[in-house]
């Protein structure tokens, strides 16, 4: 792997891999975009770097990583896309404040600590497995007849 120097940046492009934004939208919002050119969504989305071309000695070539989205959720409602965006501007609002707005930089301590609020409304894991286990059991049960 190539050593980047502290002033390298380098750059970011998405891999062409975004299967998991699609699988994230339900049909709803996939119409909507379609229909309405403007629309926007607003989204959770992780990013996995999975290749990246370096400079060798001598050579002048800007370091370079290829991202991929690897997950991705799409907020469904009103509420849920306003408390994404308040997380997004409190994470704005601290890479101003430690000066990493342009640069690489530690970036915020808790960005989760923002969607504290509306993640408390949201199901848990063991209510997630409670209902997949019901749809299972639903399904067994019309099976059976």
């Amino acid at each position: 792997m190539p050593k980047l120097s502290p002033a390298d940046v380098p750059e970011v492009k998405l891999d062409s891999a975004a299967a998991s934004i699609e699988a994230s939208l339900p049909r709803e919002v996939r119409r909507g975009l379609f229909e309405k050119p403007g629309t926007t969504v607003v989204a959770i989305v992780e990013l996995t770097s999975k290749s990246y071309t370096g400079h060798a000695e001598g050579e002048d070539k800007d370091p370079q990583v290829k991202v991929r989205v690897t997950g991705c959720e799409v907020a469904r409602t009103d509420d849920d896309a306003a408390a994404l965006l308040d997380a997004k501007r409190a994470m704005w609002r601290d890479r101003q404040i430690e000066g990493t707005l342009d640069e690489i930089g530690q970036g915020p301590r808790r960005p989760d600590a923002a969607l504290l609020d509306i993640t408390a409304t949201k199901p848990t894991e063991d209510q997630l497995k409670e209902h997949r286990r019901q749809i299972e059991d639903q399904r067994r049960a019309e099976y059976v007849r």
